[in-house]
């Protein structure tokens, strides 16, 4: 194991991104169709809040019931803007933060996901899959 390695070494990039005025529609298509449960939402590349999939469940019907009707939850996604739902006080990270760094914000923070931003700008994201991944290639 790389003492000191940088963040960098497993970060994922590009990065699937969300704006503001993004719907809740597009972001539930983003998660499912990329597998990915993190979505960064951004403004002119700077990071402004964090959407987990976990955030969409909370809203939505589909998930629990196996209703294969998305009407009710495209009801309910109207009534709620991405800026209503998304975490607003997120942490960030630089890609020369180490990767013990980041595990321990992950593991005291109880994040799943970090946004890597260099001078304001994302470019890139962190997850427990990431570390655990990077991990896993140590043995």
């Amino acid at each position: 194991m790389i003492k000191k390695a940088p963040v960098s070494m497993i970060m994922t990039e590009p990065v699937i991104t969300l704006n503001t005025n993004d719907n809740l529609e597009k972001a539930e298509f983003l998660f499912k169709h990329n597998h990915i449960r993190h979505i960064p939402v951004v403004s002119d590349d700077a990071v402004v809040g964090m959407l987990s999939y976990t955030d969409l469940l909370r809203l939505s019907f589909g998930d629990v019931t196996n209703n294969s009707d998305d009407s009710t939850d495209v009801l309910v996604y109207n009534m709620f803007t991405i800026d209503q739902v998304m975490k607003k006080q997120i942490i960030t990270v630089s890609r020369s933060n180490s990767i013990k760094d980041v595990a321990k914000i992950l593991a005291v923070e109880e994040f799943h996901a970090l946004p890597v931003v260099d001078r304001n700008k994302l470019v890139g994201i962190v997850t427990t899959t990431d570390l655990i991944k990077y991990l896993l290639l140590q043995f």
